[in-house]
């Protein structure tokens, strides 16, 4: 089969965690030992999200204030080149030698006229005061938000359209190599001039871009791995249940928290309706027994209804 597999922020850096390089690295070792199991044949594509890695940098740049601060699809870039160096490396430490692996930098275009560049959602870098943060919109064209009691810089998340570098990762497939790519989203791009491609100050969901990439990749399975066995209905309550199968339909029905769970499951009914195959949200320590069909949530088109455990 060919998988995408979505990585979580989760197998990056554990909730409460210090963003340090060790913990960085003995987080992706946890999930790199999962996904080695699911290589024996099997085409493997791996995304993952960035957000605290793109946080950490606009940390750095907010200290160095001589010049301008580089621009969010630049940090983007830097780090997918960070996070896939580190999944390549101990990834390759699992499997044999002789298996290649490859980590893109993938530009994804957006639309100028999506309504997300309307209205700002997405939190991106430190938190000020309210008269730092004040201060900082009108100095830089910002748009903020609070944060508790305090303020962020918030971006555009549009969504994805196009993946620019889909041929070389179909190619980079058919060769057997493990690709590592769209990291964090993919690096946000649009045209601005006529036929000039440029990047924009925007983040793009990496579950909805993750859904774009196995439509694309004409992939068999797209797994989207978070720190959960599944999705569950009235989440935190005695009365929670945990859906094994579900259409589209229904599934959507039910309503998911836009900060949670709520993009995975739009990202795998997109998947899902737009290709008549099987989309799993479900945790990375299951990967085995979502590939064989036995965990998680299975969204599909090809049952009506929705069950439950």
């Amino acid at each position: 089969m060919r998988i995408v597999v979505a990585l979580g922020g989760n197998a990056l850096l554990r909730r409460g965690e210090p963003m340090t390089a060790d913990n960085q690295r003995a987080n992706i070792r946890i999930a790199t030992e999962q996904i080695a199991k699911i290589h024996p044949g099997n085409q493997l594509v791996v995304a993952h999200g960035n957000g605290p890695q793109v946080g950490l940098l606009s940390l750095q740049a907010a200290a160095y204030t001589s010049v301008s601060p580089y621009p969010l699809d630049v940090l983007g870039a830097e780090t997918e080149g960070m996070i896939g160096y580190m999944i390549e490396q101990e990834l390759g430490n699992l499997l044999a030698f002789e298996v290649p692996f490859a980590t893109l930098l993938t530009q994804v275009e957006v639309d100028a006229k999506d309504p997300a560049f309307q209205n700002p959602t997405k939190p991106i870098g430190p938190v000020y005061s309210k008269e730092d943060a004040e201060r900082l919109a009108k100095e830089k064209g910002w748009a903020i938000a609070a944060d508790g009691d305090k303020f962020r810089r918030v971006v555009a998340s549009p969504k994805p359209k196009r993946i620019f570098e889909i041929r070389p990762i179909k190619w980079l497939l058919e060769k057997g190599s493990i690709v590592i790519c769209a990291g964090g989203g993919g690096i946000p791009t649009l045209y601005g001039q006529p036929g000039k491609l440029e990047g924009v100050e925007a983040v793009i969901d990496k579950d909805l871009c993750s859904a774009l990439l196995a439509e694309q990749l004409d992939a068999d399975l797209l797994v989207i791995a978070t720190d959960v066995a599944a999705a569950f209905v009235d989440w935190g309550k005695p009365t929670q249940k945990a859906i094994t199968q579900a259409h589209p339909d229904e599934l959507e029905r039910l309503g998911f928290a836009a900060g949670s769970m709520g993009p995975k499951v739009q990202a795998a009914c997109e998947f899902a309706r737009n290709t008549g195959k099987v989309a799993v949200i479900g945790s990375l320590a299951d990967i085995e027994e979502i590939v064989k069909g036995t965990a998680g949530t299975r969204v599909s088109t090809a049952k009506a209804g929705i069950s439950y455990r």
